[in-house]
Protein backbone atom coordinates (compact mmCIF):
# COMPACT_ATOMS: atom_id res chain seq x y z
CA UNK A 1 0.00 0.00 0.00
CA UNK A 2 1.43 3.19 -0.49
CA UNK A 3 1.72 6.28 0.45
CA UNK A 4 -1.26 8.24 -1.48
CA UNK A 5 -3.85 5.14 -0.51
CA UNK A 6 -2.67 6.06 3.34
CA UNK A 7 -3.51 9.34 2.98
CA UNK A 8 -6.65 8.86 1.50
CA UNK A 9 -7.85 6.46 3.99
CA UNK A 10 -6.83 8.61 7.11
CA UNK A 11 -8.88 11.53 5.65
CA UNK A 12 -11.71 9.30 5.10
CA UNK A 13 -11.39 8.23 8.58
CA UNK A 14 -11.00 11.66 9.55
CA UNK A 15 -14.53 13.03 7.97
CA UNK A 16 -16.16 9.84 9.65
CA UNK A 17 -15.04 10.75 12.90
CA UNK A 18 -15.87 14.93 12.31
CA UNK A 19 -19.72 13.63 11.07
CA UNK A 20 -20.11 11.19 14.38
CA UNK A 21 -18.71 14.13 16.93
CA UNK A 22 -21.47 16.43 14.78
CA UNK A 23 -24.33 14.11 14.79
CA UNK A 24 -23.53 12.87 18.29
CA UNK A 25 -24.19 16.45 19.62
CA UNK A 26 -27.67 16.83 17.86
CA UNK A 27 -30.88 16.24 19.45
CA UNK A 28 -32.87 13.61 17.30
CA UNK A 29 -35.77 15.57 16.09
CA UNK A 30 -39.19 15.35 16.54
CA UNK A 31 -41.46 13.60 13.95
CA UNK A 32 -44.73 15.43 13.87
CA UNK A 33 -46.33 13.83 10.89
CA UNK A 34 -50.17 13.09 11.83
CA UNK A 35 -49.90 9.27 11.05
CA UNK A 36 -52.67 8.27 13.17
CA UNK A 37 -51.18 5.09 13.60
CA UNK A 38 -51.01 2.28 16.26
CA UNK A 39 -47.28 1.90 15.63
CA UNK A 40 -46.35 5.07 15.86
CA UNK A 41 -44.97 6.69 19.59
CA UNK A 42 -44.13 10.05 17.82
CA UNK A 43 -46.84 12.76 19.38
CA UNK A 44 -49.35 12.64 16.63
CA UNK A 45 -49.33 8.24 16.67
CA UNK A 46 -52.45 6.68 18.54
CA UNK A 47 -49.56 4.34 20.82
CA UNK A 48 -51.15 5.43 23.80
CA UNK A 49 -54.64 5.37 22.41
CA UNK A 50 -54.34 1.74 21.81
CA UNK A 51 -52.94 0.97 25.34
CA UNK A 52 -55.45 2.25 26.86
CA UNK A 53 -58.56 1.60 24.80
CA UNK A 54 -60.01 -1.55 27.12
CA UNK A 55 -59.89 0.67 29.73
CA UNK A 56 -61.37 3.84 28.27
CA UNK A 57 -64.67 1.22 27.06
CA UNK A 58 -64.67 -1.79 29.59
CA UNK A 59 -65.94 -3.18 26.58
CA UNK A 60 -65.21 -5.72 23.94
CA UNK A 61 -62.98 -4.03 21.11
CA UNK A 62 -62.55 -5.86 17.82
CA UNK A 63 -59.86 -4.36 15.44
CA UNK A 64 -60.24 -3.58 11.61
CA UNK A 65 -56.70 -3.45 10.41
CA UNK A 66 -56.41 -5.79 7.33
CA UNK A 67 -59.89 -5.65 5.92
CA UNK A 68 -61.92 -2.69 4.78
CA UNK A 69 -65.13 -1.80 6.81
CA UNK A 70 -66.87 -2.78 4.00
CA UNK A 71 -65.22 -6.36 3.79
CA UNK A 72 -65.77 -6.82 7.34
CA UNK A 73 -69.69 -5.98 7.78
CA UNK A 74 -70.46 -7.41 4.85
CA UNK A 75 -69.26 -10.57 5.95
CA UNK A 76 -70.88 -10.26 9.00
CA UNK A 77 -74.49 -10.08 6.81
CA UNK A 78 -76.63 -12.62 7.58
CA UNK A 79 -79.19 -12.11 3.86
CA UNK A 80 -81.17 -15.50 4.58
CA UNK A 81 -84.60 -14.72 3.45
CA UNK A 82 -86.85 -13.18 6.53
CA UNK A 83 -83.34 -12.30 8.40
CA UNK A 84 -81.56 -9.31 6.54
CA UNK A 85 -79.54 -8.53 9.17
CA UNK A 86 -75.96 -8.30 10.78
CA UNK A 87 -74.91 -10.84 13.18
CA UNK A 88 -73.08 -8.30 15.33
CA UNK A 89 -74.27 -5.01 17.04
CA UNK A 90 -72.42 -2.55 18.54
CA UNK A 91 -70.36 0.52 17.17
CA UNK A 92 -68.32 1.30 14.63
CA UNK A 93 -64.94 4.01 15.03
CA UNK A 94 -62.76 5.55 13.74
CA UNK A 95 -60.18 8.18 14.15
CA UNK A 96 -58.04 9.48 11.15
CA UNK A 97 -56.21 12.79 10.04
CA UNK A 98 -58.44 12.79 6.79
CA UNK A 99 -60.53 10.61 4.69
CA UNK A 100 -59.43 7.42 5.18
CA UNK A 101 -62.57 5.47 4.06
CA UNK A 102 -63.49 4.48 0.94
CA UNK A 103 -67.09 5.26 -1.01
CA UNK A 104 -68.08 1.27 -1.06
CA UNK A 105 -67.31 1.15 2.84
CA UNK A 106 -69.24 4.65 4.03
CA UNK A 107 -72.33 2.94 2.52
CA UNK A 108 -71.71 0.06 3.91
CA UNK A 109 -70.95 1.48 7.68
CA UNK A 110 -74.58 3.75 7.07
CA UNK A 111 -76.30 0.54 6.47
CA UNK A 112 -75.18 -0.80 9.83
CA UNK A 113 -76.06 2.25 11.31
CA UNK A 114 -79.56 1.56 9.45
CA UNK A 115 -79.88 -1.49 11.79
CA UNK A 116 -79.76 0.08 15.02
CA UNK A 117 -76.22 0.22 15.28
CA UNK A 118 -74.01 3.59 15.54
CA UNK A 119 -71.23 5.03 14.54
CA UNK A 120 -68.38 7.23 15.67
CA UNK A 121 -65.79 9.14 13.53
CA UNK A 122 -63.33 11.55 14.55
CA UNK A 123 -61.74 12.80 11.57
CA UNK A 124 -60.61 16.37 10.21
CA UNK A 125 -62.31 15.60 6.65
CA UNK A 126 -65.43 13.81 6.29
CA UNK A 127 -66.25 11.18 3.57
CA UNK A 128 -68.60 12.84 0.63
CA UNK A 129 -71.18 10.42 0.71
CA UNK A 130 -71.33 10.66 4.58
CA UNK A 131 -72.01 14.57 4.53
CA UNK A 132 -74.25 14.70 1.70
CA UNK A 133 -76.52 11.87 3.33
CA UNK A 134 -76.64 13.83 6.46
CA UNK A 135 -77.20 17.00 5.15
CA UNK A 136 -74.35 18.55 6.91
CA UNK A 137 -71.51 20.60 5.99
CA UNK A 138 -67.80 20.54 7.00
CA UNK A 139 -65.66 24.02 6.76
CA UNK A 140 -62.29 24.57 7.44
CA UNK A 141 -60.54 27.28 9.47
CA UNK A 142 -57.36 28.03 7.38
CA UNK A 143 -56.07 30.52 9.93
CA UNK A 144 -53.49 28.28 11.51
CA UNK A 145 -53.90 27.54 15.19
CA UNK A 146 -51.05 25.98 17.37
CA UNK A 147 -53.78 25.36 20.24
CA UNK A 148 -57.40 25.13 20.47
CA UNK A 149 -60.16 25.28 22.98
CA UNK A 150 -62.96 23.27 23.26
CA UNK A 151 -65.21 21.60 25.91
CA UNK A 152 -68.44 19.85 25.67
CA UNK A 153 -72.13 21.12 25.07
CA UNK A 154 -73.51 19.54 28.28
CA UNK A 155 -72.43 21.07 31.75
CA UNK A 156 -73.06 17.68 33.52
CA UNK A 157 -70.52 16.03 31.26
CA UNK A 158 -68.09 18.28 32.01
CA UNK A 159 -67.99 22.26 32.11
CA UNK A 160 -64.12 21.86 31.86
CA UNK A 161 -62.15 24.07 28.83
CA UNK A 162 -59.22 21.55 27.63
CA UNK A 163 -56.24 23.39 25.26
CA UNK A 164 -55.66 21.04 22.42
CA UNK A 165 -52.30 21.07 20.52
CA UNK A 166 -53.57 21.38 16.71
CA UNK A 167 -53.32 22.45 13.29
CA UNK A 168 -56.07 23.91 11.23
CA UNK A 169 -59.40 23.52 12.69
CA UNK A 170 -62.24 21.65 11.06
CA UNK A 171 -66.16 22.74 12.05
CA UNK A 172 -69.41 21.91 11.00
CA UNK A 173 -70.86 25.04 9.64
CA UNK A 174 -74.16 23.89 8.43
CA UNK A 175 -76.73 20.99 10.74
CA UNK A 176 -79.84 20.14 10.92
CA UNK A 177 -80.86 21.86 14.05
CA UNK A 178 -84.16 19.53 14.14
CA UNK A 179 -82.79 16.23 14.34
CA UNK A 180 -78.98 16.89 15.17
CA UNK A 181 -77.54 17.26 18.45
CA UNK A 182 -74.71 19.72 19.46
CA UNK A 183 -72.02 17.58 21.94
CA UNK A 184 -69.29 19.82 21.77
CA UNK A 185 -67.74 23.24 20.89
CA UNK A 186 -63.97 24.64 20.65
CA UNK A 187 -63.57 28.42 19.72
CA UNK A 188 -61.00 29.54 17.38
CA UNK A 189 -58.17 32.53 17.38
CA UNK A 190 -61.12 35.15 16.29
CA UNK A 191 -62.90 33.56 19.58
CA UNK A 192 -65.35 32.52 17.35
CA UNK A 193 -67.61 29.60 18.54
CA UNK A 194 -67.66 26.64 16.64
CA UNK A 195 -69.45 23.11 16.27
CA UNK A 196 -66.95 20.57 16.74
CA UNK A 197 -68.95 17.19 18.04
CA UNK A 198 -72.96 16.71 17.03
CA UNK A 199 -74.97 13.06 17.38
CA UNK A 200 -76.90 12.95 14.17
CA UNK A 201 -79.72 10.27 14.17
CA UNK A 202 -79.82 7.80 11.53
CA UNK A 203 -82.84 5.70 10.42
CA UNK A 204 -82.43 3.14 13.79
CA UNK A 205 -78.99 4.15 14.91
CA UNK A 206 -76.86 6.66 15.25
CA UNK A 207 -73.92 8.72 13.98
CA UNK A 208 -71.16 10.85 16.52
CA UNK A 209 -69.27 13.13 14.34
CA UNK A 210 -66.05 14.75 15.98
CA UNK A 211 -63.50 17.23 14.19
CA UNK A 212 -60.54 16.79 16.66
CA UNK A 213 -59.15 13.58 16.57
CA UNK A 214 -56.18 14.70 17.83
CA UNK A 215 -57.54 14.34 21.27
CA UNK A 216 -56.72 11.03 21.34
CA UNK A 217 -53.18 11.26 19.86
CA UNK A 218 -49.68 10.64 21.94
CA UNK A 219 -48.78 13.80 22.88
CA UNK A 220 -52.72 15.50 24.09
CA UNK A 221 -53.44 12.17 26.00
CA UNK A 222 -50.04 12.87 28.24
CA UNK A 223 -50.50 16.21 27.97
CA UNK A 224 -51.61 17.59 31.56
CA UNK A 225 -55.32 16.43 32.53
CA UNK A 226 -56.23 16.10 28.46
CA UNK A 227 -57.29 12.18 28.85
CA UNK A 228 -60.32 13.32 30.46
CA UNK A 229 -61.34 15.60 27.08
CA UNK A 230 -61.06 12.06 25.00
CA UNK A 231 -63.11 10.16 28.16
CA UNK A 232 -65.68 12.57 27.79
CA UNK A 233 -66.51 12.65 24.29
CA UNK A 234 -66.23 8.91 24.17
CA UNK A 235 -68.57 8.40 26.97
CA UNK A 236 -71.38 9.62 24.40
CA UNK A 237 -70.57 5.79 22.77
CA UNK A 238 -73.72 3.55 23.90
CA UNK A 239 -72.69 0.48 25.50
CA UNK A 240 -72.11 -2.62 23.49
CA UNK A 241 -69.08 -4.15 21.04
CA UNK A 242 -67.03 -1.39 19.81
CA UNK A 243 -65.18 -2.35 15.79
CA UNK A 244 -62.12 0.04 15.28
CA UNK A 245 -60.68 0.45 12.10
CA UNK A 246 -57.12 1.60 12.69
CA UNK A 247 -56.10 1.24 9.10
CA UNK A 248 -54.36 4.36 8.42
CA UNK A 249 -52.76 6.13 4.99
CA UNK A 250 -48.93 4.79 6.63
CA UNK A 251 -49.85 1.37 6.50
CA UNK A 252 -49.95 1.44 2.97
CA UNK A 253 -46.67 2.20 2.91
CA UNK A 254 -44.81 0.45 4.84
CA UNK A 255 -41.43 -0.98 2.70
CA UNK A 256 -41.20 -4.71 2.38
CA UNK A 257 -37.37 -3.97 1.53
CA UNK A 258 -34.83 -5.79 3.46
CA UNK A 259 -33.18 -2.69 4.92
CA UNK A 260 -36.66 -0.96 6.36
CA UNK A 261 -35.59 -1.07 9.64
CA UNK A 262 -31.99 0.97 8.79
CA UNK A 263 -34.29 3.59 7.09
CA UNK A 264 -36.41 3.74 9.44
CA UNK A 265 -33.45 4.75 11.75
CA UNK A 266 -31.67 8.26 11.25
CA UNK A 267 -28.61 7.00 12.78
CA UNK A 268 -28.08 4.11 10.52
CA UNK A 269 -29.84 5.75 7.23
CA UNK A 270 -26.38 8.44 7.43
CA UNK A 271 -24.39 5.58 8.29
CA UNK A 272 -25.48 3.30 5.67
CA UNK A 273 -24.91 5.98 3.50
CA UNK A 274 -21.40 6.98 4.60
CA UNK A 275 -20.58 3.73 4.21
CA UNK A 276 -21.84 3.35 0.53
CA UNK A 277 -20.19 7.37 -0.53
CA UNK A 278 -16.82 5.88 1.60
CA UNK A 279 -17.06 2.24 -0.57
CA UNK A 280 -17.38 4.34 -3.59
CA UNK A 281 -14.62 7.05 -2.82
CA UNK A 282 -12.13 3.96 -2.37
CA UNK A 283 -13.54 2.24 -5.99
CA UNK A 284 -12.50 5.06 -7.62
CA UNK A 285 -9.08 5.82 -6.14
CA UNK A 286 -8.13 1.96 -6.58
CA UNK A 287 -9.68 1.97 -9.98
CA UNK A 288 -7.64 5.18 -11.33
CA UNK A 289 -4.50 3.49 -9.97
CA UNK A 290 -5.09 -0.17 -11.44
CA UNK A 291 -6.99 0.55 -14.48
CA UNK A 292 -5.37 -0.82 -17.60
CA UNK A 293 -6.05 -0.11 -21.43
CA UNK A 294 -8.21 -2.70 -22.78
CA UNK A 295 -8.02 -3.48 -26.14
CA UNK A 296 -10.81 -3.73 -28.85
CA UNK A 297 -11.86 -6.96 -30.02
CA UNK A 298 -13.73 -7.14 -33.52
CA UNK A 299 -16.85 -9.07 -33.33
CA UNK A 300 -16.93 -12.90 -35.61
CA UNK A 301 -18.67 -11.24 -39.05
CA UNK A 302 -21.79 -13.47 -39.86
CA UNK A 303 -21.04 -15.34 -42.74
CA UNK A 304 -23.93 -17.36 -43.08
CA UNK A 305 -26.10 -14.12 -43.91
CA UNK A 306 -23.40 -12.85 -46.41
CA UNK A 307 -23.66 -16.11 -48.28
CA UNK A 308 -27.40 -16.25 -48.05
CA UNK A 309 -27.67 -12.81 -49.69
CA UNK A 310 -25.27 -13.98 -52.38
CA UNK A 311 -27.03 -16.98 -53.05
CA UNK A 312 -30.14 -15.22 -53.57
CA UNK A 313 -28.73 -12.70 -55.73
CA UNK A 314 -27.36 -15.34 -57.63
CA UNK A 315 -30.95 -17.11 -58.16
CA UNK A 316 -32.69 -13.17 -59.04
CA UNK A 317 -30.16 -12.26 -61.61
CA UNK A 318 -30.81 -16.01 -63.49
CA UNK A 319 -34.64 -15.36 -63.38
CA UNK A 320 -35.51 -18.55 -61.68
CA UNK A 321 -38.61 -16.80 -60.35
CA UNK A 322 -40.13 -20.25 -60.05
CA UNK A 323 -37.08 -21.69 -57.70
CA UNK A 324 -36.73 -18.30 -55.73
CA UNK A 325 -40.86 -18.49 -54.93
CA UNK A 326 -40.66 -22.52 -53.82
CA UNK A 327 -37.77 -21.69 -51.30
CA UNK A 328 -39.68 -18.78 -49.92
CA UNK A 329 -42.17 -21.16 -49.43
CA UNK A 330 -40.30 -23.88 -47.68
CA UNK A 331 -38.59 -21.40 -45.19
CA UNK A 332 -42.09 -19.53 -44.45
CA UNK A 333 -44.16 -23.36 -44.24
CA UNK A 334 -40.70 -24.24 -41.72
CA UNK A 335 -41.24 -21.04 -39.96
CA UNK A 336 -45.20 -21.66 -39.13
CA UNK A 337 -43.96 -25.39 -38.20
CA UNK A 338 -41.11 -24.33 -36.07
CA UNK A 339 -42.88 -21.45 -34.17
CA UNK A 340 -46.61 -22.55 -34.18
CA UNK A 341 -45.66 -25.94 -34.42
CA UNK A 342 -49.19 -26.68 -36.81
CA UNK A 343 -49.28 -29.20 -39.12
CA UNK A 344 -48.78 -27.76 -42.79
CA UNK A 345 -49.43 -30.87 -44.73
CA UNK A 346 -53.45 -29.17 -45.63
CA UNK A 347 -53.09 -25.38 -46.60
CA UNK A 348 -56.94 -25.33 -45.90
CA UNK A 349 -59.50 -23.19 -44.07
CA UNK A 350 -58.63 -24.89 -40.71
CA UNK A 351 -55.16 -24.39 -40.91
CA UNK A 352 -55.91 -20.47 -41.51
CA UNK A 353 -57.94 -20.54 -38.63
CA UNK A 354 -55.61 -22.08 -36.52
CA UNK A 355 -52.71 -19.47 -37.92
CA UNK A 356 -55.13 -16.77 -37.26
CA UNK A 357 -55.63 -17.34 -34.07
CA UNK A 358 -51.91 -18.40 -33.26
CA UNK A 359 -50.47 -15.19 -34.83
CA UNK A 360 -52.93 -13.05 -34.04
CA UNK A 361 -52.85 -11.50 -37.99
CA UNK A 362 -55.02 -10.23 -40.07
CA UNK A 363 -57.11 -13.29 -41.31
CA UNK A 364 -57.88 -12.22 -44.78
CA UNK A 365 -53.97 -11.95 -45.04
CA UNK A 366 -53.29 -15.41 -43.99
CA UNK A 367 -55.87 -16.11 -46.25
CA UNK A 368 -53.96 -14.05 -49.15
CA UNK A 369 -51.02 -15.83 -48.91
CA UNK A 370 -52.58 -19.39 -48.49
CA UNK A 371 -54.00 -18.53 -51.67
CA UNK A 372 -50.75 -17.53 -53.74
CA UNK A 373 -48.94 -20.58 -52.50
CA UNK A 374 -51.96 -23.10 -53.58
CA UNK A 375 -51.81 -21.22 -56.91
CA UNK A 376 -48.67 -21.69 -57.33
CA UNK A 377 -48.26 -24.92 -56.31
CA UNK A 378 -51.29 -25.96 -58.80
CA UNK A 379 -49.82 -24.08 -61.80
CA UNK A 380 -47.66 -25.50 -64.36
CA UNK A 381 -46.07 -22.90 -65.81
CA UNK A 382 -43.05 -21.05 -64.82
CA UNK A 383 -43.76 -17.90 -62.73
CA UNK A 384 -42.69 -14.25 -63.64
CA UNK A 385 -41.07 -11.96 -61.29
CA UNK A 386 -44.22 -10.13 -60.57
CA UNK A 387 -45.77 -13.32 -58.95
CA UNK A 388 -42.19 -13.28 -56.68
CA UNK A 389 -43.00 -9.99 -55.74
CA UNK A 390 -46.73 -10.51 -54.60
CA UNK A 391 -45.84 -13.83 -52.88
CA UNK A 392 -43.01 -12.51 -50.92
CA UNK A 393 -44.90 -9.59 -49.88
CA UNK A 394 -47.87 -11.69 -48.55
CA UNK A 395 -45.34 -13.82 -46.70
CA UNK A 396 -43.55 -10.94 -45.32
CA UNK A 397 -46.83 -9.76 -43.69
CA UNK A 398 -47.27 -12.60 -41.68
CA UNK A 399 -43.50 -13.12 -40.51
CA UNK A 400 -42.91 -9.07 -39.24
Amino acid sequence: MDNKVKIYIAILVLIFGITLLVDKGQPKPIDWTPTYSVEDKIPFGLYVFDQEVEGLFKQKVERISTQTPYEYFDSQYDDRENVESYRIKGTFMNISEADNIDEGSMKEILYFVSHGNNAFLSMKVFPKTLLDSLKIELKTDFMPNDSISTWMANKKVSSKKYTLNTGLSDYFSKIDTLNTKVLGYQINRKKEKQVNFIEVPYKNGYLYLHTQPVAFTNYNLLKKDHYQYAENVLSYIPKGNIFWYNKTFNDKRISSSPLRYIWSQPALKSAWYLGLIGILIFMIFNAKRKQRIVPIIKPLQNLTVDFTKTIGNLYYQEGDHTNIIDKKIIYFLEKIRTDYLLDTTKLDDDFITKLHYKTGKDEKDIRDVIQLINDHRNSYHGSLEEDLIKINTAIEKILH
